[in-house]
């Protein structure tokens, strides 16, 4: 049975319509393989976390980086990001999709994606800071006929929540992050009102292009009075001034869809070949429709023997939910709750408020979470 101080946490919940459900990438797909990527809700609190291939980050609350910290290494990869130990290996040319597990549809902005190129030595010990990235995609308002328009961001939501982004054909063979970014507007309007959702991803790129651009710090990206930034979503627009520097030459827009999910693929670490997919019905491995070569070396010996005795790594969705302490829930919670002002349907909240729950792990109590419907 629940406790008292659960009970108390869940109906004061209940009450606070203010929490904002933003959101996060779960996974990457691609060619029908699945990566896990960094799950905020469950991985910061493992004792024994998977090797995933999306960049770790303290932002538990699924929150933002403001335009005052552009200048800060927290804008790269979100706050305090932390490297990927591993990596998914991707044909330039190919598709990546990138399946958030929400997303509010008040947070109308831009969608875009960059990559940065690792050296040899690969992404998993890269230093942040000295990431150039080169713009690969990006997408901003679509129709802005009425206020406050239509923006990328809705036709990732249309998209069941998901974003498709293509490697470019000519790039060169090698280790790069994917920077992949939603930036919020509902508030842009006003100074310091932006809100910048980094996301980064550690990727192998194979092929035969030869184009490896130079690229721009992830600290020099953007500005605070930048126009697509500093911006009123608020009004009848004809055009919208994506921020950050130009698309490369050969990046092409993709239309969008959704990837069908055929197998669940183990990370790579250093320089190791591609490993087979794990089909999630156990009867066998379903193989992506077009899995790339491996064209690295080896890994070193100690690396083999290590993977060899670990075995593939769980999948993070897939774990049993940690149990935490009611420190580290309340200070989950009431971070989100204090961290964003506006009222959103009550459909997020409740969903927000079964993550609560499934935290907790308990039964729910009759009753609990009966809110009154509206927006």
């Amino acid at each position: 049975m629940p406790s008292f101080t659960q009970k108390t946490l869940l109906t004061a919940l209940a009450g606070a319509l203010g929490v904002a459900a933003h959101g996060h990438v779960n996974s990457i797909v691609i060619n029908g393989a699945e990566y896990a990527g960094y799950d905020v809700f469950t991985l910061p609190y493992s004792s024994s976390p998977p090797v995933v291939v999306g960049w770790s980050t303290t932002a538990t609350d699924n929150g933002f980086v403001a335009p005052d910290a552009f200048g800060t290494a927290d804008i790269i990869c979100h706050k305090d990001a932390k490297n990927a130990k591993g990596h998914a290996k991707v044909a330039a040319g190919d598709s990546i999709f990138l399946a958030w597990d929400t997303w509010p549809e008040s947070h109308k902005g831009p969608v875009i994606d960059y990559l940065a190129s690792c050296g040899t030595a690969g992404c998993e010990t890269v230093e942040k800071e000295t990431l150039k990235f080169f713009k690969i995609s990006e997408k901003g308002l679509i129709d802005g006929s009425s206020s406050p328009g239509e923006y990328a961001s809705d036709e990732l939501i249309k998209n069941n929540n998901g974003w498709m982004v293509q490697v470019p054909e000519n790039i060169k063979p090698g280790f790069y992050v994917l920077r992949h970014e939603i930036i919020a507007l509902h508030s842009g309007g006003q100074e310091n009102g932006a809100q910048n959702y980094p996301q980064c991803f550690n990727l192998e790129v194979t092929g035969s292009g030869t184009e490896q651009p130079e690229g721009t710090l992830g600290t020099e990206l953007y500005k605070a009075d930048d126009a697509g930034i500093l911006f009123n979503i608020y009004t009848q627009l004809s055009t919208y001034p994506i921020p950050g520097p130009k698309l490369i030459a050969g990046a092409s827009a993709v239309a969008q869809g959704t990837s069908a999910v055929a197998s669940t693929a183990t990370p790579l670490t250093g320089g190791a070949s591609a490993a087979e997919p794990t089909a999630d019905s156990g009867a066998g491995s379903a193989q992506p429709s077009s899995a790339p070569a491996a064209t690295t070396a080896a890994p070193a010996a100690g690396l083999q023997e290590q993977a060899q005795q670990e075995g593939p790594p769980p999948r993070p969705r897939r774990q049993a939910p940690q149990r935490r302490s009611h420190d580290q829930v309340l200070s989950v919670l009431f971070g989100e709750i204090n961290s964003h002002a506006e009222r959103v349907c009550v459909k997020r909240f409740q969903h927000f408020l079964a993550r609560i729950k499934s935290t907790l792990s308990f039964t729910p109590i009759d009753g609990e979470g009966q809110v009154k419907s509206g927006c």
